[in-house]
């Protein structure tokens, strides 16, 4: 699904980019992926997802209000 419509960023992509290592904040989702520079609507989303990705990559399990 299409987090960011502006720079087409995908939530795979995000996750993809944090499970390399590479994406650990929003700061470095801009620069690696372009995303949530532009319009910032995507911002709160984007985030949640690298957060999410993040307890998962240790293990952490977690609940959003999406899979409620």
């Amino acid at each position: 699904m299409y987090v960011c419509i502006c720079k087409k960023v995908t939530d795979g992509q995000i996750r993809q980019a944090v499970a390399e290592q590479r994406v650990r904040n929003l700061r470095t989702l801009r620069r690696e992926l372009g995303g949530c520079d532009q319009c910032g609507k995507c911002a709160p989303d984007a985030k949640q997802i690298i957060r999410d990705s993040l307890d998962e990559s240790m293990g952490f399990a977690t609940c959003s209000p999406a899979s409620l």
